[in-house]
């Protein structure tokens, strides 16, 4: 079971984050074992302290020498620095411990955060994956670093203190115990409520990030429409709910911390009055009352910790649910092992009766119907808005249709797993992306196995190998805001070199040219029909040369297919594509609409 909010990523609830937790704990665990046991002795040699003064007391009121005073006196600080260097080992195996399975998280959320589909993240925002990624990943990773170990001592200090009470008397003990009831009931009061308020504050530190993220990005765009208005507003408002989050989480703390510290001196007053009762009528011997007030007084320190640490550890486990929620997102494959997965008996495509329409939209598309034939080059064209974009994402999987079907090789493309359908369908738009790295890091990630030789004919294909070996070291120059930055038509030459060197049985090209110059668009277009001979190219065409050049031109009109055929079929028929081509040559008969984001042939 999972907590979820419509169009945001889920949040593991409670007992999934328990179990994940015996994972992570088993997956290390001889360390938690050596923790465990480091823990145990230093909080025996712990006890001696108290019970050694205690000795102490009842023997010089005895009469007793000085020798049996002096050996005692150097058990107690034989014993504390016993303590002291078990306590020092424990947190060093604890804080490694700690790290490995911090580790560990990193990666299973990288892992997971790039198994998710696209349109899961789209939906979601990119500003809660991030914070996820960082602030809720680096909370979760303090608390195993640092806190996790530091709750395992003081709960086993705490333990082994109370035990030792009522070794010493049980009734002082029973006291001990009852006069720590304000505590509970202070600390059952806040956590009924922690948790929640931690997972708003998370949630609201998510939306700042989004669209502090949003705006940043779409700085041009707002500019543009003048919309920073609407922007600042908007940061306002998320802004605001944050401070309340923070504010209510302040005020369980500021609630929950008094509370306590006011507690603290009620074991030790209570079993010194009663203790003083006791020795009054001979019940129970001096030395025995100071040890337990002693050994309360040192159960302070471990419970003031424990209660620290768990306010901490409320926060620490809103984050983990926030992390380990990323298990449950939607996928696009079915469950079950890749291998049980369905393959596709073959690279054909089949759109049958489609539909879609997004959350907050009409329908976008209205019962399209296609078969695209392996290893052939479709373009699709149409006016802004005709639907275009949204059939390419279907096609990619990215989103599955509302109703009907998208096929390859008979398999619905949205439900194939993600490792295969990268293999067998690409979508390449204008956004690209530049990694950190060199430019064979950038390559390498389509196929880490390619060779130099690889690498360079696949920056051919695509014409960028011109100004990669003018870079001052070729392969090994590096890339980013710090090194060589790449302007966007080097950016997104490079997402196509990658798109050579994956080799995808189909590739879908949504305006993945649209920032280059219409030569060198055209170039690679025709270069990446031939080196990707065999598979399957089906181009969004903003450009109609595109269309000129493709087997076959499918034509958009208002979420519907309206035409489908060779390009001069299409211009002879004298329908909306032939408006289109006119119009684009700049000889139309104004009833046609040239295509988003082109220009006229000079």
């Amino acid at each position: 079971m999972t907590t979820q909010v419509p169009g945001r990523l889920p949040v593991a609830e409670p007992a999934d984050v328990r179990r994940a937790a015996v994972r992570l704990v088993r997956a290390d665990g001889r360390a938690f074992t050596a923790v465990l046991l480091l823990n145990v002795l230093a909080a025996g040699a712990g006890l001696a302290g108290p019970w050694l003064l205690g000795r102490i007391i009842d023997h010089v009121r005895a009469g007793g020498g000085v020798g049996a005073v002096d050996r005692m006196a150097l058990a107690i600080v034989v014993c504390a620095l016993a303590q002291l260097l078990l306590e020092r080992w424990a947190r060093y195996v604890g804080h490694r411990f700690g790290e490995r399975t911090l580790a560990r998280v990193r990666e299973k959320f990288v892992d997971r955060a790039l198994g998710l589909p696209a349109s899961v993240v789209e939906r979601a925002g990119t500003g809660d994956l991030t914070t996820r990624g960082t602030a809720d990943v680096a909370t979760v990773g303090t608390t195993l670093r640092d806190v996790g170990p530091e709750f395992l001592v003081c709960v086993v200090q705490a333990l082994f203190v109370l035990v030792a009470v009522f070794a010493l008397d049980p009734l002082l003990g029973a006291v001990g115990v009852l006069t720590l009831t304000p505590i509970w009931w202070a600390l059952r009061w806040y956590l009924r409520r922690a948790r929640d308020g931690y997972l708003a504050e998370g949630a609201a530190t998510s939306e700042v990030a989004e669209i502090l993220a949003a705006t940043a990005s779409g700085a041009r765009t707002v500019e543009a429409f003048r919309l920073s208005g609407q922007r600042v507003a908007a940061s306002r408002d998320a802004l605001d709910t944050s401070r309340r989050t923070r504010l209510y989480t302040l005020f369980l703390r500021s609630v929950f911390f008094p509370a306590v510290e006011v507690s603290y001196i009620l074991p030790v007053a209570g079993v010194l009055l009663v203790g003083g009762v006791l020795h009054a009528r001979g019940a129970v011997s001096l030395g025995a009352v100071v040890a337990a007030a002693l050994y309360l007084r040192q159960f302070t320190e471990p419970l003031d910790q424990i209660l620290m640490h768990v306010e901490q550890l409320q926060s620490s486990g809103a984050s983990f649910a926030r992390v380990e929620g990323l298990v449950r997102a939607p996928r696009s494959a079915p469950a079950g092992s890749p291998a049980s997965a369905p393959s596709p008996a073959d690279d054909r495509i089949d759109v049958t009766g489609v539909r879609y329409a997004y959350e907050r939209g009409g329908e976008v598309l209205r019962g399209v119907d296609l078969t695209v034939r392996p290893g052939e080059r479709l373009a699709v064209v149409g006016p802004s808005g005709a639907g275009k974009t949204t059939l390419s994402r279907l096609l990619a999987g990215v989103d599955a249709p509302t109703a009907g079907s998208v096929t390859v090789g008979g398999v619905p493309v949205a439900g194939l797993e993600p490792e295969r359908l990268r293999r067998q369908v690409v979508l390449v738009t204008q956004e690209h992306h530049v990694f950190l790295g060199t430019v064979r890091d950038n390559l390498r990630i389509a196929d880490p196995t390619a060779t130099d030789e690889q690498v360079w004919s696949a920056l051919a294909a695509v014409g960028a190998d011109t100004w990669v070996r003018d870079l001052p070291d070729a392969l090994d120059t590096e890339l980013g805001t710090s090194a060589h930055r790449t302007d966007g038509s080097q950016a997104q030459q490079l997402a196509l070199a990658r798109v050579v060197l994956a080799d995808p049985h189909t590739l879908i090209l949504d305006e993945a040219t649209a920032l280059l110059d219409p030569t060198t668009a055209r170039h690679t277009e025709r270069a990446l029909a031939a080196v990707l001979q065999d598979r399957t190219v089906i181009a969004i065409a903003h450009r109609l040369h595109t269309a000129h050049d493709a087997d076959r031109v499918a034509v958009m009109e208002d979420g519907r297919l309206t035409e489908l055929g060779t390009h001069d079929d299409l211009v002879a028929s004298k329908g909306a594509y032939a408006a289109l081509w006119h119009t684009w040559h700049g000889n139309g008969n104004g009833n046609g609409t040239a295509p988003s984001g082109g220009e006229r042939r000079p």
